[in-house]
């Protein structure tokens, strides 16, 4: 009988290419089985070339009074008909997930939810790394060897952007509401700047929320490639395997790049926590002060890595 396996991830960017390594071993685990990811809308697309899924589903992630989403996504869980879950998200909200399987006889459960057959009950996870917490969490359900993520699937044609021969990849933005997590944009052009002399191509990159980056650059007369807002998930990897090096703040995109194996220096300051969240790759430079308005321009050039 067909084994059927749901992995539930939904977000956010960081947090999905962290779990990459953890779907390519449950795949691998599970290699007959029918395997079903739980995610949100904006990872459905890239993720379906990954080949580690049969079927993505996503999630609205609706609040407590939609009362009616949820009985629809209670529907479609059970329909599933899963012998188990391995929850990656291990959330309030996926933890009531598993009490929309009941009552009756729920599927095994890996992850941290009260009453699972599986339960991670390391009382230090939350002092673990990503990638650390997801291998012990496996390793309790039986899956023992976790790869690191790696991204050699993803694919994307690249060349309408007619990208240098040299170029580094600049990631200046952020999330809109976490402001203290972005070292000043002065200093991005600065190193801009810098770049620019050595014969390196800065290319700055970002989301279409970040619009405000794309303007100042133009104001301030930066010799770069603006692809802020015109890029694809996919697009970023593929960009960053040809990059030199990268520099960013703590956000999304970095994790992409890191996870490409580019030459990647993030910068965190005190609103997160690297030794929880950083980005993994072959070539991966942390600078932290606790106001990244403090860091040097000088610190962080010196800290590149080209290839």
């Amino acid at each position: 009988m067909l084994e059927r396996i749901l992995i539930i991830k939904l977000g956010a960017l960081g947090d999905v290419v962290l779990a990459c390594g953890s779907f390519e071993a449950i795949r691998r685990h599970h290699a007959e089985a029918k395997i079903t990811l739980l995610t949100t809308k904006p990872y459905e697309k890239f993720l379906q070339r990954s080949n580690w899924f049969d079927e993505i589903i996503t999630d609205s992630r609706p609040p407590i009074w939609k009362i009616t989403e949820w009985i629809d996504l209670r529907k479609r869980l059970l329909s599933g008909s899963f012998d188990r879950v391995y929850d990656l998200q291990t959330s309030d909200r996926s933890g009531w997930y598993y009490r929309l399987l009941g009552p009756s006889a729920r599927p095994e459960w890996s992850g941290i939810v009260w009453g699972c057959s599986h339960p991670h009950n390391n009382p230090q996870r939350d002092n673990m790394h990503t990638i650390d917490r997801h291998a012990e969490q496996l390793a309790i359900a039986g899956i023992t060897l976790v790869p690191k993520p790696q991204l050699s699937w993803v694919k994307s044609n690249i060349e309408t952007f007619g990208l240098p021969s040299k170029y580094a990849l600049l990631v200046a933005g952020g999330s809109p509401h976490r402001q203290e997590k972005r070292w000043p944009t002065d200093n991005f052009v600065a190193l801009a700047r810098r770049l620019d002399q050595r014969g390196v191509t800065p290319v700055f990159l970002g989301g279409c929320h970040e619009r405000e980056i794309s303007k100042y650059l133009l104001g301030e007369n930066v010799c770069s490639f603006d692809l802020i807002g015109k890029t694809s998930l996919e697009d970023i990897v593929t960009i960053a395997r040809g990059a030199a090096c990268a520099v960013g703040n703590d956000t999304g995109p970095m994790h992409l790049i890191a996870a490409s194996d580019c030459p990647t220096v993030v910068l965190f300051s005190a609103a997160s926590d690297f030794a929880l969240t950083s980005p993994r790759g072959s070539t991966v430079t942390i600078l932290q002060r606790n106001d990244l308005s403090k860091l040097e321009v000088e610190k962080v050039d010196a800290a590149l890595s080209m290839r």
